[in-house]
């Protein structure tokens, strides 16, 4: 019963939630375009589904996902598996399941991720096939699992976040200088749609899980955090990724070139 209560107040919040959306669409269909809405009853099928689907995507992650990342960080950072009782829980060395499980998270949720599928079909149907969707998914979730990887070492080492976000920005700034245009505008998408529906749940979930299990954490101070570096490091890694192809396109071209010359 007590299931079934969570359901319905769920519910009723995702009811709560999107009315004002709705409002504001119909409004400006019916007062300011001033036409009819087309195909209501298809509309309204699909308003019910779009607010199921949210409900119980919101019961899955307060039921399931947040609870194993928190129970994942748990056991990684266990004294036991660690090493035994001996292990100096202070220093950054003794976490290393730690990071490779969050660059493994990160890879996988952002391969998962809807929104970065949909944003690399598209890019792919623009550039009549020149950027391949897979190759870009794949350089993302690179981006991605660097970030979290290298944010997990951050909550572990207590280090003040704005050092990372900092840095990694000013490098971000230097590589918009040398991108060439046509990437630039997706690197930057390519860091939004990173932080959607898949990732998000359990990245935020292996933050709060770490730093209540490591020693001198506080989770409102070091367990969030990690959704800013699952933002920043895919905008270098597309970045870069372009950086490197155009300098082995060049050099290709010059080769070319010289040849033709002899």
């Amino acid at each position: 019963m007590n299931y079934i209560s969570d359901a319905g107040m769920v519910l009723l919040a995702t009811i709560r939630d999107i009315l004002p959306i709705l409002a504001l669409i119909i409004g400006f269909q019916l007062c300011v375009l001033r036409q009819p809405i087309p195909h209501l009853r298809r509309l309204i099928m699909g308003g019910i589904y779009v607010v199921v689907g949210l409900a119980m995507f919101l019961i899955g992650l307060e039921k399931a996902l947040f609870p194993i990342g928190k129970m994942m960080a748990a056991q990684l950072s266990d004294p036991t598996f660690l090493g035994g009782r001996d292990i100096d829980l202070t220093c950054w060395s003794a976490y290393g399941w730690i990071y490779l499980f969050a660059a493994l998270i990160g890879f996988s949720t952002t391969i998962a991720e809807p929104s970065l599928l949909a944003v690399a079909i598209k890019a792919g149907e623009v550039s009549s096939g020149v950027i391949s969707p897979w190759g870009l998914r794949i350089t993302v979730a690179f981006g991605v699992a660097s970030g979290i990887a290298l944010g997990a070492f951050r909550i572990v080492t207590g280090t003040p976040l704005y050092i990372y976000i900092l840095t990694g920005y000013i490098v971000v700034v230097l590589q918009t200088f040398t991108t060439p245009k046509k990437m630039i505008a997706l690197a930057y998408d390519s860091g939004g749609v990173t932080t959607s529906t898949v990732t998000v749940p359990l990245v935020a979930a292996l933050g709060l899980g770490l730093s209540e299990a490591v020693p001198g954490r506080n989770p409102a101070v070091d367990g969030f955090g990690l959704i800013a570096f699952a933002s920043l490091f895919p905008i270098i890694s597309v970045m870069g990724y372009a950086q490197i192809s155009h300098w082995f396109a060049s050099r290709s071209l010059k080769k070319r070139s010289k040849g033709e010359n002899r």
